[in-house]
């Protein structure tokens, strides 16, 4: 088995961020400095920071990975830095080791998705697959159709033009907007283009998944359905 894949799967981070790990020198394999793509096998001991890992089983009957949808609210960072102060993992307390599928800045609030499964995560988040994000929208200025005609269209943000999307009103000073792709902070960037400061943003769907009467700071399991429609290939999620 790959080094990244053990340490995913023993719950204490994504593939990529095991990835970090590697390269920095904090991860051993029988006491040597490990290095990106290697294999491990049962009987090779890995250490991350002097810890040893221990590959995590499923429990008869259960899921052996867990799926949270969780209500963000403001001020919580989507970090598994320990550092980083009102992180997210603290902010759940989960038993297992969770890590956020994605990113919600620190402003915005409403719905992400965290997992233990580091192996889900990129075939979650890979372009092709073209996952809808639905967002509400208020803002400082009057909403107009022109506005959201252009916004609708794309927008230049971080040197590229954002992926074509859908729009809507909502009253005076409010809109939806329904994202293919993931940029930092894209919708604020996207709104800022045309003058327009965004005062609340709430993200209400990922996919088939919906906030629905999640209030902040609250979460819950995604259900087998949610999971079988949200993954290519949800035999492999559980």
């Amino acid at each position: 088995m790959r080094l990244n894949k053990f340490i995913s799967e023993a719950g204490f981070a994504s593939r990529r961020e095991a990835d970090t790990l590697i390269s920095s020198g904090r991860v051993t394999v029988n006491g040597i400095r490990a290095r990106i793509g290697a294999e491990v096998g049962e009987s090779d001991e890995v250490r991350i920071d002097g810890n040893v890992l221990t590959a995590r089983s499923a429990p008869k009957g259960k899921r052996r990975h867990v799926y949270i949808a969780l209500n963000k609210p403001v001020g919580v960072t989507c970090t598994t830095e320990s550092a980083v102060k009102g992180n997210i993992v603290d902010f759940i307390g989960h038993e297992q080791r969770i890590f956020p599928i994605g990113r919600l800045d620190k402003d915005s609030e409403g719905l992400i998705l965290l997992t233990s499964n580091g192996d889900i995560v990129n075939a979650i988040l890979r372009a092709e697959n073209k996952l809808e994000k639905e967002y509400l929208v208020a803002v400082n200025h009057n909403v107009t159709p022109e506005f959201l005609r252009d916004m609708s269209r794309g927008v230049p943000v971080h040197g590229q033009i954002t992926l074509p999307c859908k729009t809507g009103k909502l009253g005076s000073h409010g809109f939806r907007i329904v994202l293919t792709q993931g940029l930092n902070r894209q919708i604020r960037l996207m709104a800022a283009h045309f003058g327009y400061r965004v005062k609340q943003l709430v993200r209400v769907r990922i996919g088939n998944v919906r906030l629905g009467h999640l209030k902040p700071g609250q979460w819950r399991n995604l259900t087998d359905a949610e999971l079988h429609q949200l993954l290519p290939n949800a035999a492999d999620a559980f």
